[in-house]
């Protein structure tokens, strides 16, 4: 089949067209039983297509039709052996592609800075995570990948883990020597499990960084819906190779999968897939000379700097995406949360993030010069009128140590548990996640023992109004740890 084709959306449009007499769910019947005002909203064509899998339109559990040469042409445009289309986000692909490789008791190396459905599928497959120091970018306050020395002394410390886990690339549009990385998990025969949530543009254009599936890894989660022009939640799952199972990998997706699963995100999908195969390379010329564009005039505002190619350089920073704008805003005397609320209340303009010394944009196709220069001229502003009050900052890079981890994540979560005071709490084991979020970083995951240092880092960010999530006390009075036995007397 050509890539100019969409098996699945055209399927599902020729199904509406017959109107078919529908006695099954969705209980809205094509629309006709919803509420009237969102129906005048969304429309009558999203909802003549928003069925569930019947006889006729394939079903995603066990595809065999139109979802099946939905996934296989998305394989060939991917450069995978298979895609497997996602409806519970990259976050299920990814708990996917950690269960398919992790079982009870059994080594995983990652990351610190992963997101958190890696720690969720850790928990869910019993496994315990060996955990790799991210390198820590002193400048901007934030972590950029592993390196290939971390990786090769962590495969010669753990030769028996069962799958080594990258984030390629980062959040902040940061990649490592990726090729290299797989090349050394593989001489110990190791599958190689790829976070490409931010970056499934990356394949489409030689000027950005190279793929999971170019670099020969075995599985790779990728988030069309950010950055490919899909709908929101809607991912795939890329494997390459004969190291992990595709049946297994079909069998876990389906285990953590509704089976209501919905067309509308499938078949955008299936379009986003044909847009990136057909038009990829020229859109995102566009978008890469765009980016460039805003980057160079924010390198004109005083006491602004976008990062560009001088990040490159050092084993962490093999490679960069230019479409992230990473804006680093520490010398206007601001944190980045200061700054992303005076943009949303000046200008109405919304980030991607903030953190204490940075905001970070995002440009895809769906941008152009019009809002490039509405950010333009906002930070314009902001710095006119924090000249003479901006001060350069030092940024204090306060991430801290890899806490020890005393239980598996697994069995903390499922222990016995009580809540004790905040301040309290340095020394006891904990329960619960605390990450910061976006992106999801953990500071503490289950089973790790609570320290001083991690404890003011949660303050800090807090106290600088960043999105400190994942205690069961909203408001951080209490932390929930292991409970301690005493000795009978």
């Amino acid at each position: 089949m050509s890539q100019s084709a969409t098996p699945l959306f055209s399927g599902l449009l020729a199904h509406a067209e017959q109107n078919p007499v529908q006695f099954h769910i969705p209980g809205h019947k094509k629309g006709k039983g919803i509420d009237p005002d969102f129906r005048e909203f969304i429309g009558d064509n999203a909802l003549s297509i928003d069925l569930i899998n019947i006889g006729p339109l394939d079903d995603l559990h066990q595809p065999k039709g139109m979802i099946k040469e939905a996934q296989d042409l998305a394989a060939e445009a991917f450069g995978a052996d298979q895609t497997f289309f996602s409806v519970q986000g990259t976050s299920g692909a990814i708990m996917t592609m950690v269960m398919a490789v992790c079982g009870p008791g059994e080594k995983i190396i990652v990351p610190r800075n992963v997101h958190k459905s890696v720690m969720s599928a850790i928990i869910f497959s019993g496994a315990t995570p060996i955990f790799i120091h991210p390198v820590v970018d002193r400048e901007l306050g934030i972590s950029h990948g592993i390196t290939t020395d971390a990786v090769s002394k962590a495969l010669e410390q753990h030769p028996d883990a069962k799958g080594l886990l990258v984030i390629n690339p980062t959040y902040f549009g940061i990649s490592a020597d990726l090729k290299q990385i797989v090349d050394i998990a593989h001489s110990y025969n190791v599958p190689v499990l790829v976070d490409e949530a931010h970056g499934v543009h990356i394949h489409f254009h030689d000027e950005l960084p190279m793929s999971a599936m170019q670099a020969g890894a075995d599985l790779s989660a990728t988030s069309v819906h950010k950055l490919g022009g899909s709908m929101t939640q809607s991912s795939i799952l890329n494997l390459k190779g004969n190291l992990v199972s595709p049946k297994r990998v079909q069998t876990i997706l389906s285990m953590l999968t509704t089976t209501s699963t919905s067309y509308l995100l499938l078949a955008s999908l299936d379009v986003a897939r044909k847009r990136l195969a057909t038009e990829g390379k020229a859109l995102l010329e566009e978008t890469i000379t765009l980016s460039n564009y805003i980057r160079s005039e924010l390198n004109n505002i005083e006491h602004i700097h976008c990062i560009g190619k001088e990040i490159l350089g050092s084993k962490a920073t093999f490679d960069y995406d230019p479409t992230k704008l990473i804006i680093c805003v520490k010398d206007l005397g601001l944190n980045g949360f200061d700054v992303e609320i005076w943009l949303r209340e000046h200008y109405h303009i919304e980030v991607e993030m903030s953190d204490l010394y940075n905001i970070l944009c995002i440009i895809t196709p769906g941008d152009t010069k019009a809002e490039a220069d509405i950010l333009i001229q906002a930070l314009k502003q902001l710095s006119a009128e924090r000249h003479g009050k901006a001060a350069k900052v030092e940024a204090q890079v306060l991430l801290p140590n890899i806490p020890l981890l005393a239980l598996s994540p697994r069995d903390a979560f499922y222990a016995d548990s009580e809540l004790v005071p905040f301040d309290e709490s340095e020394g006891r084991i904990i329960a619960e996640f605390i990450m910061v979020y976006p992106p999801g970083i953990p500071i503490f995951t289950p089973g790790e023992i609570i320290t001083k240092e991690n404890l003011q880092y949660i303050k800090t960010n807090m106290e600088a109004g960043l999105p400190v999530q994942g205690p069961e006390d909203y408001d951080f009075k209490f932390l929930r740890v292991i409970k301690e036995h005493k000795a009978i007397k």
